[in-house]
């Protein structure tokens, strides 16, 4: 099955070259596109795109917000930014509102595509050239020293708070994550406030940071 993709952007020809770019992969296709946050919304809650390839910047202003609207719209579908900003209070911004993937509009075709297909998969994908430094240099961030005490604050987690908050990190909603482990979302809302305390953390965007500062959403990475 392929991925159906949804893009969000106020020039038409850079949706244009998208689409071309898309629908030549034998995995994914363009089933809509908009140029503006208000049709989109309006346009995802009926095609249900698993993933909604958009711009922050558009017509003079920054849409943020409508990360977690488009979300609320299409609770199956993953937000990916794709923008020309790199400044890390974006990254923070956009992955706090719920997004699964950041790119910026300079990275390579190649990188795009491996982005759709990671957050397609409800991984978490960050440009390098953002995601390099984002875990330590986004404001408020966790400072390097938060790596060393990560096993020790890890190990305060049970491991069902550890699944909780990798699938919390990695983007999916309270409802994909009830769904996933066959539990109840109360239960799902109860684990996480518990990682929530135990970590210090106060909102999804410093678990996110915590996450990228500590290196354990690599793959492979021994802490979870």
């Amino acid at each position: 099955m392929k991925i159906r993709i949804f893009i969000v952007d106020d020039h038409a020809v850079l949706r244009s070259g998208l689409r071309l770019l898309i629908n030549g992969q034998p995995d994914m296709e363009v089933v809509g596109e908009a140029g503006e946050a208000a049709s989109a919304l309006e346009a995802v809650q009926d095609l249900l795109p698993n993933v909604i390839l958009m711009d922050l910047a558009m017509h003079g202003h920054m849409h943020i917000d409508t990360i977690d609207k488009l979300r609320k719209c299409c609770p199956s579908g993953y937000i990916l930014v794709l923008t020309m900003h790199t400044e890390s209070g974006y990254v923070r911004g956009s992955l706090g509102a719920g997004a699964s993937g950041y790119v910026v509009k300079s990275a390579a075709d190649t990188e795009l595509l491996t982005a759709i297909r990671t957050v397609a998969q409800g991984k978490l994908f960050l440009d390098w050239t953002v995601g390099k430094g984002a875990g330590q240099d986004l404001p408020g961030a966790p400072k390097k020293r938060m790596a060393h005490k990560a096993p020790g604050l890890l190990g305060q987690l049970s491991p069902r708070e550890r699944e909780i908050f990798r699938l919390v990190a990695q983007g999916f909603t309270n409802q994909q994550i009830a769904d996933q482990l066959g539990i109840s979302i109360k239960s799902v809302e109860t684990y996480r406030a518990r990682v929530m305390e135990k970590l210090g953390l106060r909102s999804r965007a410093d678990l996110v940071q915590f996450a990228l500062s500590c290196g354990v959403l690599t793959s492979g990475n021994p802490l979870l």
